[in-house]
């Protein structure tokens, strides 16, 4: 009778892909409240009499939140049950919709937005821990692919209000519909269990992933400058589609199919690089060099460039943050949540940055300028990306090297010593 094991690979998939899909769900309905604004800001913006320069430093706020509540969201990720946490953050979620739909102000939006950022940092920790501990390690990258692709979800539900509801409804039922369909993952979060204990494999290999915070901090800034601009495109989406000659409802719908596409290519490239999880690195870096070709082609301005740009920028430019979650974990075997800690904080400091600085600079150099700014920034991406695994390539061979001289450096066994 062949031993029992406490590898997760030993698991059948019954037991993990539900809680993936469950922590996915809440993923897309906790970070919707950002695109939702970003997607009726004109709409807002005539009501309220508000600039798009204030109504981008409302959402910056809701990402600012994300990013520096992270060190805390990560220890409670870490005490709480990993259904606890995800069912808060989906509650705080349909409130802060609800609010926003109600707000009369720019002030009482933004302390709405500001609650639903603190909620939304409670996800990445608890999805780093569920496919560390269940889910195998031929799947991790698919796994990590499907809470990705929350992202893109998450743009699609904003694009749907916009073509259907907005024009019929106006805003704040369209914030209304988006609060109600937040709560719905609520209902799904006991599917994410986890045992009490990490599985000794994992327990024992957590000296190992010592030194690789450097590696750990150069991937969260190449994660930080893209997603800047894949953001800000995503945030701004309707007005720089209208820039382009395209009318608000094309635009809304363009939003959505290019949602659509951002998921499937999350799950598509896990799907492939799960194959060979090695390559995970550079095939980040190449997705983060064609969004930034993408955001160029957005910054023409043109029907035909805005459509191909925004199909690359959400696809290629969107489609890596997945695969950075399962290298994340790959690296710190053992230290789940410290990866899912890491790509959130960049992937939500870029955001953050990202509606305030592109509103402002769409007012200064135009939304052509600011698209290029927002180009720029991800060919930077792509370069801390690459500098990053070739620190950590260096920290594996290094640790291979370690690991064989010690094995020759042990004494042979005496004539005194029993076998």
């Amino acid at each position: 009778m062949h031993a029992a094991t406490n590898d997760a690979s030993a698991r059948p998939p019954t037991r993990y892909w539900p809680g993936v899909v469950a922590v996915a769900l809440t993923a897309t309905v906790t970070v919707m409240p950002g695109f939702a604004v970003g997607a009726l800001a004109p709409a807002i913006e005539a009501e309220l009499g508000i600039t798009r320069t204030t109504v981008g430093l409302m959402i910056s706020s809701f990402y600012a939140a994300t990013a520096l509540g992270s060190p805390l969201a990560k220890r409670a990720a870490a005490r709480l049950p990993a259904p606890v946490s995800l069912a808060v953050a989906a509650v705080a979620a349909g409130v802060v919709l609800l609010a926003t739909s109600r707000a009369d102000g720019p002030t009482t939006m933004a302390a709405a937005l500001l609650a639903g950022g603190l909620g939304n940092g409670l996800v990445q920790p608890v999805a780093g821990r569920l496919i560390a501990v269940r889910v195998p390690e031929r799947r991790r990258s698919l796994a990590a692919g499907v809470v990705g692709a929350a992202l893109g979800a998450a743009t699609f539900i904003p694009g749907l209000l916009v073509a259907l509801v907005l024009p019929a409804h106006g805003w704040r039922t369209a914030l209304l519909v988006a609060g109600l369909v937040a709560l719905v993952p609520v209902a799904l979060a006991p599917l994410a269990r986890l045992p009490s204990d990490p599985p000794p494999a994992l327990a024992g290999r957590r000296a190992a992933t010592r030194g690789a915070d450097g590696v750990l901090v150069l991937w969260a800034l190449a994660a930080a400058l893209s997603a800047t601009g894949n953001n800000a495109v995503a945030t701004y989406f309707v007005p720089l589609g209208t820039h382009a000659g395209l009318s608000a409802t094309v635009s809304g719908n363009l939003l959505s199919l290019s949602a659509l596409l951002a998921v499937a290519t999350r799950l598509a490239a896990g799907a492939l690089t799960d194959r060979a999880p090695r390559r995970d690195p550079a095939v980040i870096t190449g997705m983060m060099l064609v969004g930034g070709l993408g955001l160029a082609l957005v910054a023409i301005g043109t029907p035909v460039a805005f459509v191909l740009g925004a199909v690359l920028a959400f696809t290629a430019g969107w489609g890596w943050t997945g695969l950075l979650l399962a290298t994340a974990l790959r690296l710190v075997a053992g230290r789940a949540e410290n990866a899912g800690h890491a790509v959130q904080s960049g992937i939500y400091a870029g955001a953050s940055i990202a509606p305030y600085a592109f509103g402002v600079l769409s007012h200064t150099v135009g939304l052509a300028g600011a698209a290029l700014v927002a180009a720029a920034a991800a060919v930077v991406a792509a370069a801390a990306m690459s500098a990053g695994a070739r620190a950590a390539a260096r920290r594996a061979v290094s640790g291979v090297a370690a690991g064989r001289a010690g094995r020759c450096s042990r004494p042979a066994p005496g004539p005194h010593r029993r076998r």
